[in-house]
């Protein structure tokens, strides 16, 4: 049913980090070197839905995992088949590895968790894949199984203005590694509202279809990864802390604070960083600007104020964005290389593409590009108008 489902989330996202400009970074060096010790990875990452800042540690495995998860947007709703490969397959390392070997006997489990990617079964509810798929909520679940009334909770957040949605059930140990569950209230919390509001659902009366498991399949032996699958076929990442790109991508999903996010992101980055940042050839995606677009569709399509770039390796650059029903508005051009981190860029090849056919349109736009940050999944630059952008790769980590 789907007004169960969302229950069975079982999941947890990112947190509303409200980041402050003016903050020294402690241990830059963890993030920017991916420092090594004793064959794990020291980040400096953020605990789940809180302000907490500290230096947290993943393994080579977990890293390969979360380096796949880097720049997929919805936590899979809209991920690409390349994407969803590299995904899976780090999962199962993961899952064949050695963690935690009773996850559900330990206190690792206990707390609070964020969902970073879902799979997507045909019986996933309409509610599931609506709350799950919406970058802009938090989802979270709570997990306490050593109190004298054991429960998993799973919260959607939709802002810190407006409130929550609280799903709770009673919750049994069954083995090691699997929990049973049985949903018994759940209630809307609204900032506006001095009360909690019911959510509609009849759990005493709904039977069999207010119960089910969930298995943890992995766990990481710090506490920090958890890979979960659920009674209705689901595969489940969360995380109790994320690194800085993933605090970063959260602060652009939900709009908060993004221009901060990106300088505490780069000044975190800055005295690691390559001094001179190469233009990655790919397809990128562009997920936010500074600039609010123009009122003329087309200019900000020929600017890059929306769409993909598609970057090649023999200096031309294609901005893509798709219109309706297949048509989509092409401008190429070519960039040429003028500083150490710095690009001239000529576009000035414009047309509306449908299929095989294609109606050319005359403009031309010259600006700068200056990459302020680069790896294999994100890229921080200034373009057009000295406009700030953020891209994601979208075609997988592997090209270069």
């Amino acid at each position: 049913m789907a007004t169960i489902d969302i229950g069975n989330l079982g999941l947890g996202l990112r947190p509303q980090i409200a980041i402050n400009q003016t903050r020294k970074w402690p241990c830059k060096q963890y993030f920017g070197q991916k420092k090594q010790n004793k064959k794990r990875l020291l980040l400096l990452c953020s605990v789940a839905d809180q302000k907490e800042v500290k230096v947290c540690s993943f393994s080579k495995e977990e890293n390969t995992l979360i380096e796949a998860l880097i720049g997929i947007q919805g936590r899979g709703r809209s991920a690409s088949p390349q994407q969803l490969q590299e995904v899976e397959r780090a999962v199962k390392v993961l899952e064949g590895s050695e963690g935690v070997s009773e996850p559900t006997s330990t206190s690792l489990i206990e707390g609070r968790w964020q969902l970073m990617f879902t799979t997507r079964p045909g019986s996933a509810s309409p509610i599931q894949r609506t709350f799950v798929g919406v970058d802009s909520f938090s989802v979270f679940q709570e997990v306490f199984l050593k109190t004298n009334d054991p429960r998993v909770s799973n919260i959607v957040k939709f802002s810190e203005a407006i409130g929550e949605l609280k799903v709770e059930a009673l919750a049994t140990i069954k083995d090691g590694k699997r929990i049973l569950f049985q949903f018994d209230r759940a209630a809307f919390s609204f900032k506006f509202l001095p009360f909690k509001v019911p959510y509609p659902v009849p759990f005493r009366l709904l039977g069999d279809e207010a119960k089910g498991w969930l298995d943890t399949t992995y766990l990481s032996p710090s506490g920090n990864l958890r890979i979960s699958r659920g009674n209705k076929g689901t595969t489940f990442v969360l995380q109790r802390e994320t690194e800085p790109r993933q605090k970063l991508l959260s602060s652009i999903s939900t709009g908060t604070r993004v221009e901060e996010a990106i300088d505490a992101f780069i000044s975190l980055n800055k005295n690691v960083a390559n001094h001179e940042l190469e233009l990655l050839e790919g397809e990128w995606q562009m997920i936010w600007s500074s600039q609010v677009e123009t009122d003329s569709w087309i200019e900000n399509a020929g600017n890059g104020l929306m769409g993909m770039q598609i970057v090649k390796p023999d200096g031309q650059l294609k901005f893509l964005v798709g219109i309706l029903f297949g048509i989509r508005f092409s401008m190429t051009g070519k960039y040429v290389k003028s500083g150490s981190n710095t690009y001239d860029v000529i576009m000035d090849d414009g047309a509306i593409l449908a299929g095989m056919y294609g109606i050319p349109v005359e403009m031309e736009s010259k600006f700068t590009m200056e990459i302020l940050y680069m790896d294999d999944k994100i890229r921080i630059s200034r373009g057009y108008n000295k406009i700030l952008f953020v891209h994601v790769r979208v075609d997988g980590s592997n090209k270069k």
